[in-house]
């Protein structure tokens, strides 16, 4: 497979974000509806990062394994310090990006009851809306950019795999990390409630979210250092650990525990079952 065709595919593989997210365009949904679609993508979200954290145990198990067996304790210190800083700086970095877009705007009242409230009280209604409208796109973005991370150690992950020659392992990620992306459109539009963004910020969304796996598939093709891999890969873990926590507190303030708890279930195991036909094909 050429460093072309292998760069093609990969943006295959990234592209398929862009069949879930016209969802957000879809109007006429119930608060329950919406709440329901943000706890599910927190459930896909929650997979992606245990399948990432296991994919990054494997290759310090494989540190600690060469060092067990007598080798230097190098590669093991280098594999857990990168583990630790890409989770650091993966979640923390998502946190301070989203205090300071705070920063930049009041926080916006409560839907319904304490919108009447602030009308009451001779507040800018409309000013709120907007408000609270870029406070939910600020969030999908956020997530985008979560997602975008751990497709770009996906999209390496194809490059390395089709550098080394292993073709029938690159078909077979290209597949699976295609019908992964596919969902994850939907944890980009889920937590925006009833905002219905622009086909420009759907765009710029699947971009982000998605175009890291071209980029990461190009770059793997060129360049196969692990340590490399292995920081992109904690990246991903954190800042995806980050967006569920958020998108908990989120659904926790507007729908009972039990359909936050199975929104969850439901989303996990969706990606779960995504999983599964990836390795039943690579059988």
């Amino acid at each position: 497979m050429t460093a072309w065709q292998t760069t093609l595919l990969g943006a295959v593989a990234g592209g398929t974000i862009f069949l879930g997210l016209p969802l957000g365009r879809v109007g006429g949904l119930s608060a329950r509806a919406r709440t329901f679609l943000s706890t599910l993508s927190a459930g896909i979200l929650l997979f992606i990062f245990w399948d990432v954290v296991a994919g990054a145990s494997e290759v310090v198990d494989d540190s600690l394994a060469r060092a067990r067996d007598g080798g230097s304790f190098g590669p093991l210190a280098l594999d857990v310090t990168m583990l630790a800083t890409g989770l650091v700086v993966g979640a923390l970095g998502l946190a301070w990006l989203e205090r300071a877009m705070r920063r930049r705007r009041p926080l916006a009242p409560m839907a319904g009851g304490a919108i009447a409230e602030a009308a009451a009280a001779g507040l800018d209604v409309s000013e709120l809306a907007e408000q609270a409208r870029r406070a939910a796109l600020g969030l999908g973005m956020l997530i985008a950019v979560a997602i975008g991370v751990h497709n770009f150690s996906e999209g390496l992950a194809i490059g390395v795999a089709a550098r080394s020659g292993e073709i029938a392992l690159a078909g077979t990620l290209i597949a699976g990390f295609a019908l992964h992306n596919a969902t994850e459109g939907f944890g980009i539009v889920g937590p925006l409630g009833d905002t219905r963004p622009s086909w420009a910020w759907l765009g710029v969304a699947g971009l982000v979210g998605g175009g890291p796996t071209f980029l990461g598939a190009m770059l793997g093709y060129r360049i196969s250092d692990e340590p490399l891999q292995l920081a992109f890969l904690a990246l991903a873990a954190g800042a995806i650990l980050f967006v569920v926590g958020e998108l908990w507190n989120g659904a926790m303030r507007t729908a009972s525990r039990n359909l936050v708890l199975a929104g969850i279930v439901i989303g996990f195991l969706a990606g779960y079952g995504t999983d599964l036909v990836i390795a039943y094909a690579g059988a």
